[in-house]
């Protein structure tokens, strides 16, 4: 009775833990089926809000828990089959994609058994093999590079000779192109400050102080500037500009202001473009006016940003090369009156939040339809998309001038969908430059995704907002538009930069770059220390 009981509950516990690995199943799938909605709607309809990327990162991160617990649970279901006469759980997982052909591999052969465990028999005969493939991770290796330079003796003249010493990015330094590069990368690209990197070299016995690794990051910021200033020069010569700027810390004496990230998008990609895409950054302790008339000073065409009065003196019709022609983004626009239709997140303000504005959602609903024809010629000709805009683009932006002029009149001035109202009516022109203009674009995206990386930065370090940072961010950045490894370009890039002259400095830029087989080691002939010995 006793045994009968025990196994009674044992099948019941298995029972109970089947159960709950098919919940925890279900719920996962549940889970990425919300997901993949999600994405769906995004792309068939864009990016309505940002509540809808703080969406997808939700879904993703409950997504992740409810796997985990969903594998928990089938573990635990396996396990209490194995002592039970109950069926496991079937878990139906999604299809493995095969590893990368490009990686290397390294075979572990099981040692096969000398004799057959049936009879005992020596003549085994080898029909085949079963392959597992694990994808695993060897940790980074330190080594130090010998750079040997041979002295020799004419017999002749008794001259001796010896080759020259061969360049190195830091005076007296001892860092190589491919360490520098992952310095540069990790505080530019990955946010990593200077003192976390510290902090792990010296977990993997490498003593790497904050004050060297600083000393490095600005030797190669100097070293770099050749190129810096051609990317500048390149996106100067633009028919279009984005232009944005960000709040980052700056440090001061005791203190810790806030300066300005200023930020130049070249990208003329929306209308098929050949030109290569590039990206500019400057940096001041202030934001004031007088920043955008420098950092703009040689330039002459359509700068699309938003409505910051520092770039009105260049919109005079007397400047000097010539005037900059203004661009609003729609996207500023739309977002004053989503956020006062925003159903959501008025709920969340509790009882004291104002109430959902009609105007604001009919407004919002208007220029939505005005997204939905730019993303069907995104990437045509200048020529094919002025002919759209002004066939079906145009209709609509008459008929959202006319409606907000006849409500905004019944409106007082104090309402915030007047507001919202006014941003646009007061700069109408500027708005609906996009239908005379195919070069233009609806929104200023460029710009903002291009200060998505020092937003997420500055959670990570306490300051920064220095020229060199700019410099390194806009090389960066350039090579990330390009669809370049930044880390594998700086690399090579500060092995070859002093055997470059000046008139083919063009080559290093990312739209031309290849990366050499063996960079840096060009007369060179490695030895390894064993054949020495």
């Amino acid at each position: 009775m006793i045994l009968v009981e025990r196994a009674a509950r044992l099948e019941a516990e298995a029972s109970v833990a089947r159960e709950r690995a098919a919940n925890s199943s279900m719920d996962a799938l549940i889970a990425r089926l919300k997901l993949e909605i999600e994405k769906l709607r995004r792309e068939l309809y864009g990016t309505r809000s940002e509540r809808k990327a703080r969406l997808l990162d939700q879904l993703e991160m409950q997504l992740e828990d409810l796997e985990a617990d969903a594998t928990e649970d089938e573990l635990a279901a396996e396990s209490a089959a194995q002592t039970a006469h109950v069926a496991s759980f079937p878990c139906k997982h999604p299809s493995r994609q095969p590893l990368p052909d490009h990686l290397p591999r390294e075979r572990v052969v099981v040692a096969a058994p000398e004799n057959c465990p049936c009879c005992g028999s020596s003549r085994l005969v080898k029909l085949g093999e079963d392959i597992t493939e694990t994808l695993e991770l060897i940790p980074r290796q330190w080594k130090v590079v010998q750079t040997v330079r041979e002295r020799f003796s004419c017999r002749a003249c008794e001259a001796v000779t010896q080759p020259p010493a061969p360049f190195h990015v830091i005076p007296r330094g001892h860092a190589g192109p491919n360490l520098l590069a992952m310095v540069l990368f990790e505080k530019f690209g990955q946010h990593q400050p200077l003192n976390r990197q510290s902090e792990r070299h010296a977990r993997e016995g490498i003593d790497l102080p904050l004050s060297t690794l600083a000393d490095h990051v600005g030797a190669c910021a100097a070293a770099l500037r050749p190129l810096h200033d051609l990317i500048e020069r390149h996106i100067m010569a633009a028919a279009r500009l984005h232009g944005d700027d960000t709040t980052v810390p700056i440090l001061a004496k005791g203190k810790t202001d806030t300066g300005r990230a200023w930020v130049h998008v070249r990208d003329d990609r929306p209308f098929g473009g050949t030109d290569p895409p590039a990206v500019l950054f400057r940096a001041s302790r202030d934001r004031s006016g007088d920043h955008p008339q420098e950092h703009l000073m040689r330039f002459a065409g359509i700068l699309q940003a938003d409505a910051y009065a520092g770039y009105n003196r260049l919109l005079a019709p007397d400047r000097h090369p010539g005037p900059v022609i203004e661009a609003l983004c729609w996207a500023h626009a739309r977002r004053k009156f989503f956020e006062l239709a925003d159903i959501a997140a008025n709920r969340r303000r509790g009882r004291n939040a104002a109430p959902i504005s009609p105007l604001s959602f009919e407004a919002f609903t208007c220029i939505d339809a005005l997204f939905d024809i730019e993303r069907e010629i995104n990437g045509v000709g200048t020529d094919q998309r002025r002919a759209v805009r002004q066939e079906r683009s145009a209709p609509l932006v008459a008929e959202l001038e006319v409606w907000m002029r006849e409500h905004r009149a019944r409106l007082s001035r104090h309402a915030p969908v007047a507001q919202a109202m006014d941003y646009m009516l007061r700069r109408w022109d500027s708005f609906s430059r996009i239908l005379d203009d195919g070069r233009v674009c609806l929104t200023n995206n460029a710009a903002e995704r291009a200060l998505r990386g020092i937003t997420l930065g500055r959670k990570a370090w306490l300051f920064a907002g220095s020229e060199r940072a700019a410099v390194m961010y806009s090389l960066i950045g350039t090579a990330q538009l390009n669809d370049i490894d930044p880390q594998a370009w700086l690399a090579d890039v500060l092995a070859r930069i002093a055997d470059t002259p000046q008139n083919r400095l063009h080559e290093l830029l990312p739209w031309n770059w290849h990366a050499a087989r063996e960079p840096g080691t060009r007369g060179m002939r490695h030895v390894s220390i064993g054949s020495l010995a």
